[in-house]
C-alpha cells in the first residue's frame, strides 16, 4: 500500500488558507461548511448564484442547530459564516486558490473539461482534488497538464459530520501532492484513508453491494424497506439502514454508480436491480423527489418514522 512521503511533505507543508469549492449542492456545500469551521477561507461557486444562497442557508441551518446545543456561540457561528464567499464567477472563484475541491456531477466529460479549463486559470502550485464517488482519478486527470497535482478527495453526506475522507491517488499523483491532502484532512478534524484508484474505491464499492441486495430482497418480496434498515441498526450497528441511505442520495446517482460499476468490474453483483431501474424511470429518485423506498417531506424527514436526514454517511449506499 502506497504511503505518502511524510517526511518531504512535512518540508513542504503547507497549511491551506484559501479553497475554492465547485458546486454547492449537498456534498459542496457541506465540504465548505467543513472548510469553514475548520477556520479556513473558502469560496462556495456554482453556476447558478442561487444554489449558492441555498447552499448557504443550508449551512446557516446547520450552525444554529449546533448553537442551539451550546456547542457553539452565536459569535462563532457568524465568524463561520464570514469564511465563506459566494461566488458565480469562476475566475474570481479560482483566484489564489491552494486547493480546489470538485463537486460537480459525476460525468466524466464535465469533470474532465472543467480541470482542463482550470489549469489555465490558477498558479503553479495549486492542487486540483474531485469529490467523485467512483470516477476514475486516473482517467480524469487524462490530459492534463500537470496531473501530479491531481487527486480524488471522497467526502461523505453530510461532509461536516462524517469524520472519514477517502483520499484517492491516480497514477500521476505525487507523494507532495497526497501528503499536503492527507495534512489538510486532518486539519478538517477528520481520518483520511488511502485508497488507489480503482472503480468505486472502498466504500462505495463496499456499500453499493449492500444496497442492491437489499433492493432486491424488497423486489423479491423478502421483506419491506423498514424491516430491513431496521435489521441492519439493530444487529449491525449502521445508522442509517442501506435503503434509506439510497433515498438520501438519491436511486438516480445509484443506478448510476451500479450501472459504473457493473461495466468497470464485470461482476453481475452489480448489476442494477429490475425494481431499482422502474422507480428511477416513474421518478421516484428518494427524498429530492419526496418518494423512493420512503416519503419524504419537505424539512427532509421521512413520513414513515419522521426522521430527518441526519447520520451515517450518504454519498453512496
Amino acid at each position: 500500500m502506497r504511503r505518502p512521503d511524510q517526511n518531504r511533505g512535512a518540508r513542504m507543508t503547507v497549511h491551506f488558507q484559501s479553497v475554492t469549492v465547485l458546486g454547492a449542492g449537498t456534498m459542496g456545500h457541506g465540504i465548505a461548511h467543513a472548510c469553514a469551521v475548520a477556520g479556513i477561507d473558502t469560496v462556495l461557486y456554482d453556476v447558478d448564484l442561487g444554489a449558492v444562497d441555498t447552499g448557504l442557508k443550508l449551512i446557516r441551518k446547520d450552525l444554529d442547530k449546533i448553537v442551539s446545543t451550546g456547542e457553539l456561540t452565536e459569535q462563532e457561528r457568524d465568524e463561520v459564516l464570514k469564511r465563506i464567499q459566494r461566488s458565480s464567477d469562476l475566475a474570481f472563484a479560482v483566484q489564489g486558490a491552494q486547493l480546489i475541491i470538485e463537486a460537480a456531477p459525476e460525468s466524466m466529460d464535465i469533470k474532465r473539461g472543467l480541470f482542463r479549463l482550470l489549469e489555465q486559470r490558477v498558479g503553479e502550485d495549486t492542487i486540483f482534488a474531485t469529490n467523485t464517488s467512483s470516477l476514475s482519478i486516473t482517467e480524469l486527470s487524462a490530459g492534463m497538464d500537470h496531473p501530479a497535482r491531481f487527486l480524488g478527495v471522497h467526502f461523505f453526506n453530510p461532509a461536516h459530520e462524517i469524520d472519514l475522507v477517502e483520499v484517492v491517488w491516480g497514477t500521476s499523483t505525487s507523494d507532495v501532492t497526497l501528503a499536503l491532502v492527507v495534512e489538510f484532512v486532518e486539519a478538517l478534524g477528520k481520518h483520511a484513508i488511502l485508497v488507489q484508484d480503482s472503480p468505486g474505491f472502498t466504500l462505495g464499492r463496499l456499500g453499493i453491494v449492500l444496497c442492491l441486495e437489499a433492493i432486491r430482497m424488497v423486489e423479491a418480496g423478502v421483506t419491506g424497506p423498514e424491516e430491513i434498515d431496521k435489521a441492519m441498526g439493530l444487529v449491525y450497528g449502521h445508522p442509517v439502514g442501506p435503503l434509506k441511505l439510497a433515498d438520501l442520495a438519491g436511486l438516480d446517482v445509484q443506478m448510476e454508480t451500479a450501472a459504473y460499476l457493473h461495466e468497470a468490474l464485470g461482476s453481475e453483483v452489480f448489476r442494477p436491480p429490475e425494481l431499482l431501474e422502474r422507480m428511477v424511470a416513474e421518478g421516484k429518485l428518494g427524498k429530492k423527489s419526496g418518494q423512493g423506498f420512503y416519503s419524504w417531506d419537505e424539512d427532509g424527514r421521512s413520513v414513515e418514522d419522521g426522521q430527518s436526514d441526519e447520520g451515517g454517511p450518504s454519498d453512496e449506499c
